[in-house]
């Protein structure tokens, strides 16, 4: 069984199923697939941080039985642990969404496997992914690669957490994740969930870019995450173009490789949506 994590709210639903299909079609396995959806409700923040919902869990779920009929998608809602853990914390306005601390709580929920591959929605892809969940992690709490931007400015291996391989069983027994909360419960952290995590490592083995690659897409890249970006032209700015955005990506970064998956993808949503239109008529 190949573990996969995934965190968000309903937002994540083109994400996941984006990143989805790219695991399956340049993923040549018969092992199946098992994804964890970690959710929480707490919209008292904001009214649209309500957990994904159980229509878009199954209509994930049947999308990963035409691969394979032993494929999952399991909804874990942790609304309790997050009320427990992190309410009214100094990082609930994290840079990104209180959705990115979920991570922090592999270890607290029941029948987690020993390894999990830990992966932001904003990701495709581009090879098979036993390159890098077959990668072996015994000896460490997780692998992760180098941070684009943090390697430069922050340290030399400073880790980009949207690509985390956990050994469950070495961090449970280092603490690392038990760590990582108690910073993210006591001091305000420039990137939160992503600081916490390297702040509380103990040994990580660190990847070639090409396992998380946050700028380029090469003929080696396996996994390209369309993380925000700095441009230079036409002058200096910031952008957020993700994969689920193709217009944008096929004008900006001229990318094409993923065209068979997005076009899956395109037919998948309309067929969603339609299912929603009945659902609602017939009620």
């Amino acid at each position: 069984m190949i573990n996969v994590l995934f965190s968000g709210n309903e937002k994540v639903f083109d994400g996941v199923l984006t990143c989805m299909l790219s695991i399956f079609k340049r993923t040549d396995t018969t092992e199946p697939f098992r994804f964890y959806v970690f959710t929480m409700d707490i919209s008292r923040i904001k009214p649209e941080y309500t957990a994904i919902s159980d229509e878009m869990i199954n209509f994930l779920d049947k999308v990963s039985k035409k691969y394979n009929k032993d494929n999952q998608v399991i909804k874990v809602d942790v609304t309790d642990l997050y009320d427990k853990e992190f309410a009214h914390c100094p990082n609930e306005g994290a840079y990104c969404s209180p959705y990115t601390l979920l991570r922090l709580f592999a270890d607290l929920v029941a029948d987690i496997p020993e390894k999990l591959l830990y992966l932001d929605v904003d990701i495709m892809f581009n090879r098979d992914i036993r390159l890098l969940y077959d990668i072996d992690v015994s000896d460490y709490e997780y692998a992760a690669a180098r941070d684009h931007y943090g390697k430069f400015f922050l340290n030399p291996n400073y880790i980009n957490a949207g690509v985390l391989l956990f050994n469950m069983t070495k961090i449970k027994e280092t603490g690392l994740l038990e760590k990582a909360r108690q910073l993210i419960k006591t001091k305000k952290l420039l990137f939160a969930d992503q600081d916490a995590v390297y702040q509380s490592t103990t040994k990580k083995l660190m990847l070639p870019q090409k396992f998380n690659d946050q700028k380029f897409l090469k003929k080696e890249t396996i996994v390209r995450h369309f993380s925000k970006r700095l441009f230079w032209t036409p002058y200096p700015h910031t952008d957020n173009i993700k994969q689920w955005h193709i217009d944008k990506m096929h004008k900006r970064f001229k990318y094409h490789q993923f065209d068979d998956i997005l076009n899956e993808y395109l037919d998948l949503k309309k067929e969603f949506e339609n299912d929603k239109i009945k659902e609602n008529y017939y009620e």
